[in-house]
């Protein structure tokens, strides 16, 4: 019986093993399932080769063409004055910005003054003596002698004897010394030269001044100077006097410069030569930063692409019969944001937009939405 079994689970493991293997060899001719091609929609532009004009661009901050530093050349406390000192306070030509005082240092200059008095007044009879034709002269001085104004010019000697003489007596040093004091106590009051804005203060009303300390800024808002940094291989574009466009970040306001100075140096690290802007107008401020677009002469037969669109920096992809092709081309000149080219003809199909993956012999679908014809 045992024997039975065994010769009947051997022919069944035989029969299952010929299915199985007719059943994969069956299964190994059959053709494997096709799967599409992808095609990439993408968006193109025509080339039409035109003269386009050359604009260089750059940029820096505006700085006031008249602007001082207030410093403090005496000592003494700082005094309120018809207008706060503080930024922002706009003040006309003339105007009192800084007020020290001065108590102190005008009584030591009426003493000097009195010094110098009894000392002309020591030698007058002196000079009746010597000098009878010029004591006329000194007596008008010492006449006319008013310790509240500014001080007379001494009376000039005739001889040189009479200038010995007055020299002798210590009559000259006292009078400079005098004339000296006197242009220290003008500095206690400092006057604006032109009409402007206080823009930095850094000193309030009952502070000791220190000589040499800062107390301010002051500039005039009415008119701009900013510096800018062109490659020397343009330095043709740059002639005193030439109009440029200047516009702020966001290219809503523009407005006229005119060049006033130009460096005769070029940076030897940068091969740049710098260049000086004068601009006015409204909404400009001090530090503000803008742009420069400076034209240069117009490239003929050239095309503008933007910059994200070249491979290599020298290579741009091209559609030809759905296919993607990558042409090498002439880079004429760099802007920001685009490049001017030359090198592809009149009605080349080129791509407008980037191709994530994009390669040569790709298969393409040129897009009917925002193409240029």
């Amino acid at each position: 019986m045992r024997k039975y079994i065994i010769i009947i689970l051997s022919i069944v493991l035989v029969g299952g093993s010929l299915f199985i293997a007719k059943y994969l060899i069956d299964n190994k001719n059959k053709p494997k399932p096709k799967t599409d091609k992808i095609v990439k929609t993408v968006f193109t532009e025509i080339v039409n080769n035109t003269s386009i004009p050359l604009v260089i661009t750059t940029n820096g901050n505006l700085v006031a063409k008249n602007k001082i530093e207030l410093y403090a050349e005496v000592q003494g406390i700082l005094e309120p004055t018809s207008k706060e000192f503080k930024q922002g306070t706009s003040y006309n030509k003339g105007e009192t910005i800084i007020k020290i005082n001065s108590d102190e240092f005008y009584a030591n200059l009426q003493a000097q003054k009195s010094n110098l008095f009894n000392a002309i007044t020591a030698v007058m009879p002196d000079i009746r003596l010597d000098f009878p034709s010029e004591y006329q002269k000194w007596q008008n001085y010492l006449q006319n002698f008013n310790s509240n104004k500014s001080l007379q010019k001494l009376p000039e000697t005739t001889s040189e004897k009479e200038k010995f003489f007055i020299s002798g007596r210590g009559i000259n040093t006292v009078y400079y010394n005098v004339k000296n004091l006197e242009v220290k106590l003008n500095k206690h009051n400092l006057r604006v030269p032109f009409s402007g804005i206080l823009t930095e203060a850094l000193v309030n009303p009952g502070t000791l001044i220190r000589v040499g300390q800062k107390l301010g800024e002051f500039i005039d808002p009415s008119v701009y100077e900013i510096g800018v940094s062109v490659k020397s291989e343009f330095r043709d574009l740059l002639q005193v006097g030439k109009q440029v466009e200047l516009y702020n970040l966001e290219k809503t306001k523009t407005w006229t410069g005119k060049v006033i100075r130009i460096n005769g140096k070029v940076d030897a690290s940068t091969q740049t030569i710098k260049a000086f802007i004068q601009v006015s107008g409204k909404d400009l401020k001090e530090g503000q930063y803008v742009e420069i677009a400076l034209q240069a002469k117009a490239e003929e037969n050239a095309f503008e692409v933007s910059r994200n669109l070249l491979i290599e920096n020298s290579k741009l992809y091209i559609v030809k019969d759905s296919v993607l092709d990558l042409v090498t081309v002439n880079l004429i000149f760099e802007n920001e944001k685009s490049v001017i080219i030359k090198g592809l003809a009149n009605g080349t199909i080129l791509l407008s937009k980037p191709v994530p993956g994009s390669h040569k012999g790709m298969l393409v679908k040129i897009s009917t939405e925002n193409k240029k014809q």
